[in-house]
Parts: C-alpha cells; sequence; structure tokens
C-alpha cells in the first residue's frame, strides 16, 4: 500500500496526537475487562464503506439532514406539482410549471453526472 505525501503526513500528526498513549492504554484495559466480547457482528467482517475517502464527511452530511442533489431535485418536483394541483390562478400555474420544467431539467442533469 503505498501513500500520497498528504496521507503520509496526516497519518504521521494522528500517530503523533498526544492523547495516542492514553487513548491506546483504555482501549487494552477495556480489551482485558472484557468490555469488548460478545458485541453484536462480533466475528463477521465490517460492512464495507462505500466511499472510505469521503466517509468523515458522508457521515457528517447525513447527520445534518444533507440529501444528495436527485433527491433534493424530486422532493422540490413533488412540492411544485402539488402546489400546481392547488393553484387555479393562469400566472400562477404558469410560473409553476415553468419552475418545474426547471426542476425537471436540473435532476435530468444531475442524474447524468
Amino acid at each position: 500500500m503505498s501513500f500520497t505525501e498528504i496521507e503520509f503526513v496526516a497519518m504521521k500528526r494522528l500517530m503523533d496526537h498526544p492523547l495516542l498513549e492514553l487513548i491506546n492504554a483504555r482501549i487494552e484495559a477495556a480489551e482485558r475487562s472484557g468490555a469488548f466480547d460478545n458485541l453484536k457482528g462480533a466475528g463477521r467482517p465490517l460492512p464495507a464503506c462505500d466511499d472510505p475517502q469521503n466517509a468523515v464527511m458522508t457521515r457528517i452530511l447525513k447527520e445534518n439532514g444533507a440529501v444528495p442533489e436527485e433527491v433534493a431535485l424530486l422532493r422540490e418536483l413533488a412540492t411544485l406539482r402539488e402546489r400546481l394541483r392547488d393553484t387555479h390562478d393562469r400566472s400562477a400555474r404558469a410560473a409553476l410549471i415553468r419552475d418545474i420544467a426547471l426542476a425537471d431539467t436540473r435532476l435530468e442533469i444531475a442524474k447524468r453526472r
């Protein structure tokens, strides 16, 4: 396994962390006391990470309710179509139809990326 210079520096910083000895001591103590025995899924491999380089970013986005662009556009389209169903004014309907067409085009572009 080869690392880029940036990855190497990041790993070195992590390994030089001032609390590393304390962290390792706590982990070893937990292992000795059996804190990790009988955990759910013990002995089985961890689930594969779809995108290990972006795993932290993906987790943060997920925790904050961020969704992929396609999902956001599908939600926007559903809202616009619902508003169109409930709108009877011709000019408002025309504006909503334009907005739907624009959102639909943006969705198709996002799908092709």
